[in-house]
């Protein structure tokens, strides 16, 4: 499927790429935190940015302070639920009526929820947005990203895979719900769904690394709307033990764009740095377990 890319290349003051050299990065969770952080950081290099959020006000919202911080108009919106499979695939059948390539996936978006909460799909929320929507939007952008001269795809994981297991009895955790259980659960799947990826991916163009961002102050599982929340936001973001959204995003930006990273893949890295992983992240057997598991879940294995 090939569609022309619809893509302004006017420059704009901030932006120092020539049309030739400017990509095509697609970032989820693009509202807020690193995600809103990283729209504007590539943007003032002069990449064409496409902010993909799940709710519209808010991506309006983030897309206008985009704009201004960055001083390009190389920003587009689209809305993407990553707990809805429907709403993925609606999306992907949008992305590819507008562009032909894709460059970078910066799968960035992430829940917290201190209760149990399911997706449109009845999936507990932090395995079914942090994991099984990157999963089904990340297979369903291959072509465009095989399109691309060098593609890359990032993961947002976490450290907490450290203390994740898979529970294959109740993945979703509908016996005893934990917070921590939850997800770190999530995150141990990004780094099995990064490597398996990689794996698949050895020879062609597109490259998938992981990363760690180090502790953030970002609304993630925080109810922003309610008194209580834009206190707790507040209250983090001058905490001296968490970083600033931009300082968390810039392993992301990092990998996107730094050509140091080109050809690595199935890497996880910290600060900019490749971080070797425990065992449990190492586990073939389990990651190709997940695999399977998350093609059946989100239909993929029946295409």
């Amino acid at each position: 499927m090939t569609h022309s890319a619809n893509i302004n290349t006017t420059n704009t003051a901030n932006n120092t790429n020539t049309a030739t050299d400017r990509k095509i990065i697609l970032i989820t969770g693009a509202n807020s935190g690193m995600g809103l952080a990283s729209s504007i950081a590539l943007a003032k290099q002069g990449h064409h940015i496409i902010m993909a959020c799940r709710n519209l006000k808010r991506g309006q919202q983030a897309l206008e302070q985009a704009k201004r911080e960055s001083g390009s108009d190389q920003l587009t919106l689209m809305t993407c639920d990553l707990g809805s499979l429907e709403n993925i695939r609606e999306f992907a059948a949008e992305f590819y009526k507008r562009y032909d390539h894709l460059d970078v996936l910066l799968n960035n978006a992430g829940v917290v929820n201190p209760t149990r909460k399911e997706t449109a799909d009845g999936f507990e929320m932090s395995i079914g947005v942090n994991h099984l929507g990157h999963f089904l939007l990340t297979s369903l952008l291959l072509d465009a990203l095989q399109q691309a001269k060098a593609a890359r795809i990032i993961v947002v994981s976490s450290n907490a895979y450290k203390i994740g297991k898979i529970h294959w009895d109740d993945p979703y955790l509908q016996d005893g719900y934990n917070v921590v259980s939850a997800y770190s659960q999530s995150k141990l799947a990004n780094l099995y769904f990064t490597s398996v990826l990689a794996e698949r991916l050895k020879d062609t163009s597109v490259t998938v690394n992981s990363l760690h961002p180090g502790a953030v102050a970002t609304s993630i599982g925080v109810d922003r709307d309610t008194g209580f929340g834009k206190r707790l936001l507040s209250a983090l973001a001058h905490t001296p033990f968490f970083q600033t959204p931009e300082q968390g995003a810039e392993t992301a930006i990092f990998l996107a764009t730094d050509p140091s990273v080109a050809g690595q893949t199935g890497q996880y890295f910290y600060r900019k740095k490749v971080m070797p992983l425990q065992s449990r992240a190492l586990d073939r057997q389990q990651a190709l377990r997940l695999w399977a598991w998350s093609e059946r879940q989100t239909g993929l294995s029946q295409t």
